[in-house]
């Protein structure tokens, strides 16, 4: 497992990140088993969120054993100080743990989340007070959205973050707002040594209507391992991008990895043709209507 440094932070990330996003909903015998997983194949970056219905309990009896060794990363989607203090110490409380390395505001992808997270009195004063109380290492921002990009570069503009978290894949880079943006904020994540980190690598686009869902994503994620591997390619053959979240169903996370250990078996060419040639590859948040 190919490792890369979180920026400034610099500690030595395997690329692959543990999206518990996947714990959410399942069996604690299930958590093991991929959490098992996850630690014998070297990953050793682990982010959930709050919001992740019970990813961090499931998270809890591993942590006091394990946290030492991996990179723990939790998020809040509270917006005020109060709220997003007290979210804090639920999780710390839940995941067993007296501190994590990483504390992010959770789904910031406009301008009118970040008015609110930077606001006298917002989330972001939270956080600060919390590394100050030494339960928090580090300050990120997370968000979907096809606005994400121009956001994350503002809010690199009012506050030296030290990672980003946002959507990137083949389609999604193929937009022409969108890669410019995203361009942008890596060129800014580049000159402020910020961790740049992705989400959203294999996914094929959202749920049709009525299709059946096979998967816990809330989007179709792509389930072909030739599809999975160019997709992992395409987030990794960027230097600049720290690593990638795995996506929300424990199911896939063995073929997200094991494409991730065989990276650069795969050239750029080669994974271009295989993802240009899917057909109904689609934003996972539908059609861009306008990107910041």
């Amino acid at each position: 497992m190919q490792q890369r440094k979180l920026g400034r932070l610099g500690y030595d990330s395997s690329v692959v990140m543990f999206g518990a996003a996947s714990l959410g909903a399942v069996t604690q015998e299930e958590a093991d088993a991929s959490i098992a997983y996850a630690l014998e194949h070297h990953v050793n970056h682990f982010d959930t969120a709050a919001s992740y219905g019970e990813a961090e309990q499931r998270m809890g009896p591993w942590m006091p054993k394990i946290s030492k060794d991996i990179f723990l990363a939790t998020k809040t989607g509270e917006r005020t100080k109060a709220k997003a203090k007290e979210q804090i110490y639920r999780s710390l409380e839940r995941l067993q743990v007296d501190r994590v390395d990483l504390l992010q505001l959770h789904a910031v992808g406009t301008l009118e989340e970040l008015d609110k997270c930077t606001a006298q009195g917002g989330a972001l004063e939270a956080l600060l007070e919390a590394k100050d109380e030494g339960i928090i290492g580090a300050i990120g921002i997370t968000g979907h959205g096809h606005q994400a990009p121009a956001t994350h570069l503002e809010a690199l503009r009012r506050f030296p973050f030290e990672t980003v978290l946002l959507p990137l894949n083949y389609v999604l880079y193929s937009l022409p707002e969108y890669r410019d943006g995203f361009d942008r904020l890596m060129e800014e994540t580049t000159k402020q040594n910020t961790a740049l980190r992705v989400i959203k690598a294999i996914a094929k686009g959202p749920w049709a209507e009525h299709q059946q869902r096979g998967y816990a994503t809330w989007y179709e994620p792509f389930d072909n391992q030739e599809i999975i591997d160019a997709c992992v390619h395409f987030v990794l053959s960027f230097p600049a991008i720290s690593g990638f979240a795995t996506a929300g169903d424990v199911h896939l996370f063995p073929k997200i990895v094991d494409a991730a250990e065989r990276f650069g078996s795969m050239n750029d060419e080669q994974a271009a043709r295989i993802l240009s040639a899917i057909s109904d590859y689609h934003s996972p948040f539908g059609a861009p209507t306008s990107i910041g």
